[in-house]
This record gives C-alpha cells, sequence and structure tokens, in this order.
C-alpha cells in the first residue's frame, strides 16, 4: 500500500468565499474527521492531484503534517480519503474529506479491478468483453489494502468469464464482495435478425407520450358523452310515458 506525506494547514474560516480565495491561492478546502470531531483545513491542490493519479488512488494511505499557525511541532495522523468533490466541468478539484484511522484496525474499502493482458482470444473470434464490476469491496488492515487487482482477461473464450472466486486475493485480505458475482466475461455478438427483433419488440411495447395521452383524452370524451346521452335517453323515456298518461286522461274524459 503506497503512503504519502501531506503538509495542511487548519483553517479557521469557512464558506464559498474562503473556499473560491483558496483556490485562487492554489490551495484546496478540505475537512479532517477525528474522533468524533472535524478540523477544517487547507491543502494544496497540486499534490493531492498527483496523488489521485496514482495507483493507489483514493486508498492511498496519507500521513497528515497538521499546522497550527504560530504554534509549535506540526501534528501528525494517518488518513484516507473519505470523499473528494471535482468540478463536472474542468474536473478540478473543489473539495476533499479525510478520515483518521489507526494502522491496527480492519477498515472496509474498495479495490478497483485492471484488466491486463492481451485482447483476449474470443474477442479475437468477434465476441465481445463485458465488464461487469469495476472495484471489489475488501476488508482488512490499512497496510494491506491492495492497489488494484489485476484481471488477465487474454485467455477468455466466447462463453468465459472470470469471477470474483477466481482472483488472487492475499491472506490478510477478506473479500466482502459475493464470491459468485461474475468480474468480466466475453459473449457471442448479437446477430443483426436478433437485434432486429429485440427493437421491433421494443418498440411495439413502448408507446409516444403524444399518443398515449391522446388515446386518454379520447376515452375520457368517449366516456363523458357516454355518460351524457344516458341522462338525455331517460328524460326522453319519462316525457313519452307522461303523454300516454295524459292521453289516457283524455279519451275518458270524452267517453
Amino acid at each position: 500500500m503506497q503512503r504519502v506525506e501531506l503538509d495542511v494547514n487548519i483553517r479557521h474560516e469557512a464558506g464559498k468565499g474562503v473556499a473560491r480565495q483558496l483556490r485562487r491561492h492554489g490551495l484546496l478546502p478540505g475537512v479532517l474527521y477525528r474522533q468524533g470531531t472535524s478540523v477544517l483545513l487547507s491543502i494544496e491542490e497540486k499534490a493531492l492531484s498527483k496523488l489521485l493519479q496514482t495507483g493507489a488512488g483514493e486508498n492511498a494511505l496519507i500521513t497528515l503534517k497538521i499546522k497550527e499557525p504560530e504554534q509549535g511541532q506540526p501534528q501528525s495522523c494517518v488518513t484516507i480519503i473519505r470523499e473528494h468533490q471535482r468540478d463536472p466541468i474542468t474536473d478540478r478539484l473543489l473539495h476533499v474529506d479525510l478520515f483518521e484511522i489507526s494502522l491496527d484496525k480492519p477498515l472496509r474499502v474498495a479495490v478497483k479491478i485492471d484488466v491486463i493482458g492481451e485482447m483476449s482470444v474470443g474477442v479475437k473470434e468477434g465476441g465481445v468483453l463485458q465488464h461487469h464490476l469495476r472495484e471489489i469491496e475488501v476488508e482488512c488492515l490499512p497496510l494491506a489494502i491492495p492497489e488494484s487487482f489485476r484481471v488477465d482477461a487474454s485467455s477468455l473464450q466466447i462463453g468465459q468469464a472470470i469471477y470474483v472466486r477466481d482472483l488472487v486475493v492475499d491472506s490478510a485480505v477478506r473479500l466482502l464482495t459475493p464470491p459468485d458475482q461474475t468480474v468480466i466475461s466475453v459473449v457471442a455478438p448479437m446477430s443483426e435478425a436478433k437485434l432486429e427483433e429485440l427493437l421491433t419488440a421494443t418498440a411495439k411495447e413502448t408507446k409516444e407520450p403524444e399518443l398515449l395521452k391522446k388515446e386518454i383524452k379520447e376515452g375520457e370524451e368517449g366516456a363523458e358523452g357516454e355518460a351524457a346521452a344516458k341522462p338525455a335517453a331517460g328524460k326522453e323515456e319519462k316525457d313519452v310515458k307522461k303523454e300516454v298518461k295524459e292521453e289516457k286522461k283524455e279519451s275518458k274524459a270524452k267517453g
């Protein structure tokens, strides 16, 4: 597991304005979570960006050298990145959360999967390589965290797969992801006939929203018209019965 050191400073102000000012000076706003408390930090953005680009990435163990302005020797603690945020357009780091850890207590972390080797046999034959998992969840002591799991797909043929149980794992690491889950596989390409059949079936099951709204509206109007016609028909029937009764009364009176 990769270990690095970062010099950070404690800051006493928070807010968007403070964060923008830090970024203008090449610093990154951060928070350290430790022993039920949190400490506001400012971190050199370039150093943290470089760290995240390494193989260990978010799972690197970071020893923070925390400097308090106008005080003596900096404090020191071992941390791991808990979360970081980036600008969705520029991909620039915006904020980072760090979590203090103990080297003698196990952690649960997600370790990425690296697919290595040449193009698989199945892909050369026209198959398609599918990635089912991008990372594996494990539990281990901080110093035993793997940088990644390497998976060699070069020997896979069409219809074959590599499962979590096939990974080479150190005895100090416990896998938390179920062993029967597929990591990668090579599947046969879909034929044009099967693709056309799938698209046709999907088209039949799916209706355009406008057409669906139109059908519902027409159905409602038809029901309203039918409901309106029934009272009218009932009224005509009553009027006819009334006229028949009146005619009978008149004929009796004349008789």
